[in-house]
């Protein structure tokens, strides 16, 4: 499979994970509830949601740096770097962490910015990829 083509299902990855996170934490208030009546109660767990940002970070942090090396944009980490802190400060600090509204709040937030930039990446890469003549 040719370089581009990794980078662009990379992205694509990483939107559709990001923005389906947004989804789910501005769901959560609802399936905290809704959880143990369907025997999923393992979801709510708190290293579930840390190994789940940690793994979303490193895949923005991957594609969004492979994408700007090759077309020098700096919007699609102008998005992911507050998403990616917002989504760690929602996961590490307690006060945060521990209120159900603020917490769902700042990850849906999070985790829509984060969508985002893979999206301005995508977006960036296929710019860069194609010339002038491109015909899509």
């Amino acid at each position: 499979m040719p370089p581009h083509r990794v980078r662009h299902l990379i992205d694509r990855f990483g939107a559709m994970g990001s923005l389906v996170c947004a989804v789910h934490c501005a769901l959560i208030p609802v399936a905290i509830a809704l959880l143990p009546a369907l025997g999923l109660a393992s979801l709510n767990n708190d290293a579930f949601e840390f190994a789940f940002v940690a793994f979303a970070s490193l895949l923005g942090l991957f594609s969004v740096v492979w994408g700007y090396r090759r077309h020098h944009g700096i919007r699609a980490l102008l998005l992911l770097a507050p998403g990616l802190v917002v989504l760690w400060t929602g996961v590490l600090y307690a006060p945060l962490h521990h209120s159900l509204v603020p917490h769902a709040v700042a990850m849906t937030l999070g985790g829509t910015l984060v969508g985002l930039a893979h999206l301005v990446n995508l977006r960036l890469n296929h710019v860069h990829f194609h010339n002038a003549q491109c015909a899509h």
